[in-house]
């Protein structure tokens, strides 16, 4: 069964920092970009950051640029987003999503396998 399975999430205060991981079972994502969206509670969806499939080329939203980073093992089929200095705005379920080409888009529609998600709360 082909799945996508986050984990890392939790709870920190203001300034912390969490790795967040996203494993790949039963399907080799190695040549395909891997995303990462947020959504935090009564809001949409929304890109965070995402790299391609040779783990170049990151891009990140304007909110998180400088404080996230996004990188791949892709010899482990993994993913991850480390997220430094957090603030209570970055409070959010995160997914990591597989996209169908080598290359990136924002594009959420572009993306078609999803985690279950994990959840990171950020406290004042």
């Amino acid at each position: 069964q082909v799945q996508l399975v986050e984990s890392g999430g939790g709870s920190v205060q203001s300034g912390g920092s969490l790795r967040l991981s996203c494993a790949a079972y039963g399907y080799s994502y190695s040549y395909y970009c891997m995303g990462w969206f947020r959504q935090a509670p009564g809001k949409g969806l929304e890109w965070v950051s995402h790299i391609n499939g040779g783990g170049a080329s990151p891009d990140y939203a304007a909110s998180v640029k400088g404080r996230f980073t996004i990188s791949r093992d892709n010899a482990k089929n993994t993913l991850y987003l480390q997220l430094n200095s957090l603030k209570p705005e970055d409070t959010a379920m995160y997914y990591c999503a597989a996209g169908g080409s080598w290359d990136c888009t924002r594009l959420a529609n572009e993306y078609n396998r999803w985690g279950p998600g994990t959840q990171v709360t950020v406290s004042s």
